[in-house]
């Protein structure tokens, strides 16, 4: 077998492997919490900045576009688990943060979400999880560098 064969293998592998954790992770949001992955993930990268985050660096950090964290953060203001809070310095520039209710909530959610993980990924020792995000870790840093590399030659 070739290395390219051997490297689609692996894709296609990985690929099934996240769509069915995150298939199950869905289901599990929807009918425990009543919320979506989209919304979770929107909280989770707000309580990682508890300062708080404009909308473009939330959707940079969740690699979406503005639209789609705007559509999500206006849903979570209207529950009363973000605030927008005005940047002093830059009137078109909104600050979304996790209200202590949305901090709450998150905290119920996040607990749920590694319990969920634990146990799908249960058959795995906690070793070759360490090594294996460990070894993921490294992959999405060359595969950055190379992203990082390629767009400075095409910009030139």
């Amino acid at each position: 077998m070739t290395a390219a064969k051997d490297r689609v293998r692996l894709w296609l592998r990985l690929l099934k492997v996240v769509r069915g954790i995150e298939h199950e992770l869905r289901d599990n949001l929807r009918r425990g919490h009543n919320t979506t992955l989209p919304r979770f993930d929107v909280m989770s990268a707000l309580s990682r900045h508890p300062e708080g985050l404009k909308m473009s660096q939330l959707s940079g950090v969740l690699r979406v576009s503005n639209g789609n964290v705007t559509g999500i953060a206006d849903r979570l203001g209207e529950e009363g688990l973000v605030e927008r809070i005005a940047v002093p310095d830059d009137r078109r520039a909104i600050l979304l943060k996790l209200t202590p209710a949305g901090e709450r909530e998150f905290a119920v959610q996040a607990r749920a979400h590694e319990n969920w993980i634990n146990e799908m990924l249960s058959g795995v020792s906690p070793e070759d999880a360490r090594a294996m995000a460990e070894r993921l870790q490294a992959f999405a840093a060359a595969a950055d560098a190379d992203t990082q590399k390629k767009e400075s030659v095409h910009a030139q």
